[in-house]
């Protein structure tokens, strides 16, 4: 597949300022360099060490004899670029991936050049131990594959030059002081001094530059040479938004006034000499985006700039996240050294996640001029297509709310946060991922992290639990729930060949959990690696693992063995439509098997529950959830166990769900036509919501995660449960509709599907009678049902009454 980007440059943009990017879809065919080795070679610096941390400019000059129509290349780096044409900012790159599928960006630079010379230059980075966890690595590299003759000008080789930017150093995240898991890599130091200032510009003289040095053998596609080093695939997502973002207010400062306007853009800030100046400033709202700050003057002065999602108070809590007052920041810092130039602006290499923007300024003997500070927002390009609304006015809250929160933990990959690691983890992924579906309509950025998961693949079989990620780990829970996610795919889309070539990796991940079954009980045996669950069960520290079962070490785990069942289940339905109808029927009789333990093994009759091992000492409500879907506990019983599930105290007596597994609560509320108890089940987000948070948090106070994907989930369940819309046969060929309006006059709603929109908008009348109308795209087909009646539906606007 070949990938293309039409790059649409705007008139008067600036040294960092974005371009508008137009992406097509992919090709079908595999275009000429996924077939044959590149003539571009890998380049790097000839003297510097490839695999310690540095900061790179190559360039090149070509001459045209007139403007091109079409100019397509292909371009990629380790570990990333930044691509500039002219001056003028095209691309960054590459999308993530690891060094057996590492991405190129094919560009179109046609729109940024002109007759005559034609300068190319690229930011590369290889941050060596001050990278991201979430970036694999082989070592430096920058490569440029023209697409025809007409191209191969710019092919990467010794014409190119190169030189080290002694500018940057790393300013290291100190994990002990922030006292938490944080792995998104290094912020950065900048010395203006050293800076090449206007590099990047067809005027910059680079005469004394090196030539770059040549990389071993030519670049080559995945599955062609001798080497291993970097398997080149094309891009498959889009490139990443951009969008202008301003600080909301200044919080508090002191050493310096702040003028009115400041923070819109409207004024400049002068510092005085030999001043130390402390600004908090207040997003409002949390974000992701490169911080731009733009100063003049004031040689020698030192700006640290310091991100987080909220203030801490002396007991290292943070409260309600609106409140300044006796609070104090701590995180990630970036520290910009001035030089005295006109207008320097700083900007980060990468991202950073904020609300709460502090820039403390040491000045020397000349006073400093900072001219601007903004931000410019970056996320994977979702569109909200999807929309809800309701008679209760709190819920758009929650609507915005986790959207954000979706929106923010949604890049290259999805995140789990974006502040503390920004990796791909399958449990938050899933749940991301239909949010994705049902909101955006937009399945590319979910059928990457399902190749990604399945390319994670370690020799037991299993999934890696976080992918791409340079420290390997694996969670066989996940493992389980990347089955799902294949799943819910095929359930939305039509996509066969994609879906079956899964097959074989979800086949081993079900052996390998087989295979760990105990002989005589068919519970769950001994289990390796960490198998999470959820945060309810609390971290132990002799064992360096939390959210983990009972049962799970030396066996017995009702939670684990009914999730194994809940997995079967559904990857019985994909092997039999794929005709593997053997191996679908064998996983039906395993889950059919594994119920049968649990419930004879597990079951406390004078409880009506379920307990956690035969034990039975202890109980949760995730092993009645995962008994309900299941259908372990026999259909005549389930509205009981879980109405007792619901009323109990969350006490360690029955282990309460957090946010995150609160998403499987929901399912099982609606399998057993108890979606109107979704709404009551929200108070913890509006509780949220009401403390300050402008995203959705990882868990309960206190948390670390201000913004963790698991917890959007609401977002789904609107327009799935409230709105009732969910897929009624693979490929979303036909759809089911049943409503649960809970407490709820009224309640609308749109879903984007693949042949156009599914719209609905209900109210119940005070006889219980449901009106409203439906509309469905052409093509599609289906079902309204409400309180044991149904109608059929039929492409078009229909008015429904029931």
């Amino acid at each position: 597949m070949r990938l293309v980007f039409l790059l649409l440059f705007l008139t008067g943009v600036s040294l960092h300022a974005q371009p508008v990017y137009q992406s097509s879809q992919p090709a079908e065919s595999p275009g000429t360099w996924q077939t044959i080795p590149w003539e571009a070679k890998w380049l790097t610096h000839p003297t510097a060490l490839a695999r310690q941390y540095g900061v790179y400019h190559f360039r090149k000059t070509i001459s045209l004899p007139q403007k091109p129509g079409r100019f397509i290349v292909h371009v990629s780096a380790d570990n990333r670029y930044r691509l500039y044409v002219n001056g003028r900012y095209v691309a960054m790159g590459p999308a993530r991936g690891d060094t057996q599928h590492w991405h190129y960006e094919t560009l179109d630079l046609a729109p940024f050049l002109q007759a005559g010379n034609n300068t190319l230059a690229a930011q590369v980075w290889h941050l060596a131990e001050s990278a991201p966890l979430a970036q694999m690595s082989y070592q430096l590299g920058f490569v440029v594959q023209g697409d025809s003759p007409a191209e191969a000008a710019v092919n990467t080789n010794a014409s190119w030059k190169v030189m080290q930017n002694a500018a940057y150093a790393p300013v290291k995240v100190d994990g002990a002081k922030l006292r938490t898991y944080i792995v998104v890599g290094d912020g950065e130091r900048v010395d203006a001094g050293q800076y090449p200032w206007g590099w990047e510009q067809p005027t910059f003289d680079d005469s004394r530059w090196p030539a770059a040095k040549p990389y071993g053998f030519p670049a080559k596609p995945r599955g062609m040479g001798t080497d291993g080093n970097w398997a080149l695939l094309p891009r498959t997502i889009p490139a990443m938004e951009s969008q202008p973002i301003r600080l909301n207010a200044v919080r508090r400062a002191t050493g310096v006034t702040v003028p009115d306007g400041f923070v819109q853009g409207k004024s400049e800030l002068t510092v005085p000499a030999n001043t130390r100046a402390v600004l908090l400033f207040d997003q409002k709202t949390l974000t992701n985006a490169y911080p731009e700050l733009t100063v003049s003057a004031g040689k020698g002065a030192s700006l640290t700039l310091t991100y987080a999602e909220g203030l801490f108070d002396a007991n290292r809590q943070k409260g309600n996240r609106n409140e300044v007052e006796g609070k104090q920041i701590a995180g990630i810092e970036d520290v910009f050294i001035t030089d005295g130039g006109a207008r320097r602006l700083f900007r980060p290499l990468w991202f950073r996640t904020y609300r709460y923007l502090q820039l403390t300024i040491d000045t020397k003997d000349e006073p400093l001029t900072i001219n601007n500070l903004q931000g410019d927002f970056t996320g994977y390009p979702f569109e909200q297509k999807g929309r809800f609304a309701s008679s209760d006015s709190s819920l758009a809250r929650v609507w915005e709310v986790g959207w954000r929160t979706a929106r923010l933990c949604a890049g290259e990959t999805y995140y789990d946060c974006p502040y503390y690691e920004q990796l791909q983890y399958v449990g938050d992924t899933r749940i991301q991922a239909l949010i994705s579906l049902y909101v955006a309509g937009d399945d590319r950025l979910m059928r990457n992290a399902i190749l990604d998961y399945d390319q994670s693949r370690i020799a037991d079989g299993l999934t890696q639990s976080r992918y791409p990620c340079a420290d390997p780990q694996v969670i066989p829970t996940f493992s389980l729930f990347w089955v799902c996610m294949v799943h819910d795919y095929w359930m939305h889309r039509r996509d066969d060949a994609f879906v079956s070539e899964r097959l074989a990796g979800i086949e081993a991940v079900m052996t390998w959990h087989e295979n760990r079954l105990d002989r005589q009980t068919s519970l769950n045996g001994p289990l390796m690696w960490w198998n999470f669950v959820d945060w309810s069960w609390p971290w132990n520290e002799s064992e360096r693992l939390g959210g983990v079962p009972d049962g799970a070490k030396f066996g017995g785990s009702s939670v684990l063995t009914l999730q194994q069942a809940y997995t079967y289940l559904r990857a019985a339905d994909l092997f039999a439509h794929y005709g593997r109808n053997e191996r679908a029927e064998h996983y039906r009789e395993l889950a059919r098997r594994l119920n049968k333990a649990v419930m004879d093994r597990c079951w406390v009759p004078a409880k009506g529950l379920l307990a956690d091992t035969p034990a039975k000492t202890k109980f949760s409500q995730h092993a009645n959830i995962f008994a309900v879907l299941t259908n372990a506990i026999p259909a005549g019983q389930q509205r009981d166990v879980l109405k007792k599930v619901l009323a109990s105290a969350p006490t360690d007596s029955l282990r309460p769900a957090t946010y995150y597994f609160k998403f499987y609560l929901f399912q099982a509320l609606k399998k057993n036509g108890l979606g109107d108890e979704f709404i009551p089940q929200l108070q913890p987000w509006h509780t949220m919501i009401a403390n300050g948070l402008t995203t959705f948090a990882e868990n309960p106070e206190p948390t670390r995660s201000d913004c963790h994907a698991w917890s959007a989930s609401p977002v789904y369940e609107f327009l799935s449960t409230v709105c009732g819309i969910n897929p009624a046969e693979p490929g979303f060929r036909s759809v089911k509709i049943e409503p649960y309006l809970g407490t709820l006059a009224s309640a609308e709603g749109t879903l984007p599907h693949p042949s156009g929109d599914i719209s609905v908008r209900f109210e119940k009348t005070p006889t219980g009678t449901l009106r409203g109308n439906v509309t469905l795209p052409p093509g599609l087909r289906g079902t309204l049902r409400w309180q044991g009646r149904s109608l059929n539906l039929v492409p078009g606007k229909q008015e429904v009454s029931l």
